[in-house]
């Protein structure tokens, strides 16, 4: 469970130890997409009136194209995250891009969007399938790990 009543929060921290599935419906076209759930740890607490505090961790594993031969590859993420949420209305939060807002009327404080911009935020940029990968001929687009080509000669 990735969604924590806002009240019981108040009253005491919840130890948060759950996954975010790969068929969750965070997940945006155009995503970098799990390739299996994604385990989700840490603390949550209140930090104040109106503001909550997670400190926790995010791995997974990501699918990915290779970068040289565009052949499918995985990569992982992990990240160690301290976020703060606050309602809306709560003095000097508003203007912080640090900060999640939670919607005034709403009564739970769901963390899946903010482990998505942490999942985002540390996914490879530049992945490669393995690490003598030979990428694509440039001139014929043939797969050099597959065997050299008649452009092989060429630079």
């Amino acid at each position: 469970m990735l969604s924590f009543d806002i009240r019981s929060l108040t009253e005491h921290a919840v130890t948060v130890d759950d996954v975010l599935s790969v068929d969750d419906p965070v997940w945006q076209d155009g995503d970098p997409k799990p390739a299996a759930p994604v385990q989700v740890t840490g603390r949550l607490s209140a930090a104040g009136p109106g503001r909550f505090y997670w400190h926790g961790s995010i791995d997974g594993v990501v699918a990915l194209s290779c970068s040289r031969c565009l052949g499918d590859t995985k990569g992982l993420v992990s990240d160690e995250a301290h976020l703060i949420f606050a309602e809306a209305g709560t003095e000097g939060v508003e203007d912080d891009p640090d900060v999640f807002l939670l919607d005034d009327r709403s009564a739970e404080l769901d963390l899946r969007p903010a482990v998505r911009e942490q999942w985002l935020l540390n996914v490879p940029g530049y992945a490669l399938c393995r690490d003598d990968c030979k990428g694509l001929c440039p001139t014929c687009g043939a797969e050099l790990n597959l065997g050299s080509c008649a452009h092989a000669d060429q630079s």
